[in-house]
């Protein structure tokens, strides 16, 4: 007899909702949590960015609404959700590294902020975790736990000392400026707080401080969550 419990999952994936600040380890944490518990991984501060390079590939003004609506109008995305062969598309670009460069991450608010943008964006991830195929998914970004999936079964608010979160993204830009990437990291949180509260947790979100935490631990800290709150016992 088929497992009600699997057949479930199969229908409806897990979905475990991540939430942070720049520098707090989101996505890596996310993605080698989600290759432990063979769950898809949904970067969707990705969309945004790669919506913030369509607009400047057309020298659309970024800080003008009306403009990034009509970006958006042809907006082709596509994302992978495999943790280990992750990649980003607009159109036939692929565009996975070019995200990343800092006059797309100057941008990335500006846009982030159109409300319209936002319901459009957030109502893409939801198809996307519904049609993944997988059992589950780490979902992560600003608004996961209280806006994109708010009825998730693990609501998680990763997040470390400023002075740490500004270390570890200088390490991940090597070729930047050490003080020039912490402030461009506290002028990005200082954006993205205008739009929503990611500093906060919500009531039920379980926060897990990594200040202290090596990479490892972080993880592990995430799959005890994610654990104890589904029973999970998914990959390896």
């Amino acid at each position: 007899m088929t497992d009600p419990r699997t057949e479930t999952a199969a229908a409806e994936p897990i979905v475990v909702a991540i939430d942070g600040p720049a520098g707090s380890g989101k996505s890596s944490v996310s993605k080698q949590a989600a290759r432990h518990l063979g769950f898809g991984y949904l970067d969707t501060g990705a969309a945004y960015r790669a919506l913030a390079w369509h607009a400047l590939e057309r020298g659309v003004d970024t800080s003008d609404a009306l403009a990034v609506l009509d970006a958006a109008g042809d907006f082709d995305y596509a994302i992978s959700l495999d943790p280990d062969d992750y990649w980003v598309r607009v159109g036939a670009a692929e565009v996975t590294d070019a995200i990343r460069e800092p006059r797309v991450s100057d941008a990335v608010s500006g846009v982030a902020r159109v409300p319209a943008v936002r319901e459009a964006v957030n109502a893409m991830f939801r198809a996307l975790v519904a049609s993944s195929g997988r059992p589950g998914v780490i979902v992560e970004g600003r608004d996961i736990t209280t806006v994109v999936t708010p009825d998730a079964p693990v609501r998680i608010l990763l997040t470390a000392a400023p002075e740490v979160r500004a270390a570890r993204r200088s390490a991940e830009v090597a070729t930047q400026d050490a003080t020039a990437v912490a402030d461009a990291l506290h002028r990005r949180d200082a954006a993205d707080a205008q739009v929503v509260d990611f500093l906060t947790a919500a009531p039920g979100v379980t926060v897990i401080d990594s200040t202290a935490l090596d990479f490892e631990q972080t993880v592990d800290a995430v799959l005890n969550v994610v654990r104890a709150e589904t029973g999970a016992q998914h990959g390896r």
